[in-house]
């Protein structure tokens, strides 16, 4: 059986600032700078003109608006050609109705999918795996998702883990387990023993115990 080496390359930490690259995309050269003060979905995919890359590409482009009006954007990244990924970004509005407003990085030499430990070469060594980094407006990493090559990714997850970020930097609360916009967040734990019977005796406060408290946000 063959030995699968680890990647040279590491991934990068949730909180630190987001690697810092320039590369070329369908979009001319850009660099992570130039999002400064938006948020940012950085994504890769496998290959371009492949089944379930094209159905995530649809989707992504079908949940661009909606980003867009969270002061988020997206980038994709395969490790191709800009020729191919423009001619597939074509090929998909001509055989499917379906506009890329992205751009996508041609990452040939896989200077981008180093700093960001995108390829793992216990599924292929030459495609990247499909990830998803989160980087916030101030250009700090702060979520990651790797799926592997056979399995297309949720866009309503990727919707809602934005919502629940931005919630949690807006508001000082964190988001429980299925969470959507409307429903209620929970209070960060008291500190000290005061703060924890204080806690259970406010008002408008859903208490199941001192530790874990939901409350509506207005």
């Amino acid at each position: 059986m063959e030995e699968i080496k680890q990647p040279s390359s590491t991934i990068p930490r949730l909180g630190m600032p987001a690697p810092q690259f320039e590369a070329v995309t369908t979009h001319g050269t850009l660099r992570l700078s130039d999002f400064k003060g938006t948020w940012l979905i950085l994504f890769s995919h496998p290959a371009d003109f492949t089944p379930v890359c094209t159905t995530e590409f649809i989707g992504f482009s079908q949940i661009h608006p909606d980003l867009q009006k969270m002061n988020c954007e997206l980038m994709g990244l395969s490790i191709d050609s800009v020729y191919s990924h423009i001619a597939w970004v074509r090929n998909i509005q001509e055989k499917l109705g379906v506009k890329i407003t992205f751009p996508v990085i041609a990452d040939l030499n896989k200077e981008v999918a180093s700093l960001y430990g995108m390829v793992m070469p216990g599924e292929s060594k030459t495609e990247t795996s499909r990830c998803v980094f989160v980087i916030d407006d101030k250009q700090i990493l702060r979520a990651m998702i790797y799926y592997p090559l056979t399995t297309g990714r949720n866009m309503d997850e990727i919707l809602r883990l934005i919502q629940a970020l931005q919630t949690t930097d807006a508001n000082g609360v964190a988001t429980p387990a299925n969470w959507r916009p409307g429903d209620k967040v929970i209070i960060p734990p008291p500190m000290t023993q005061e703060m924890a019977e204080e806690r259970v005796k406010t008002p408008n406060v859903e208490c199941t115990d001192w530790y874990l408290c939901k409350k509506e946000l207005k």
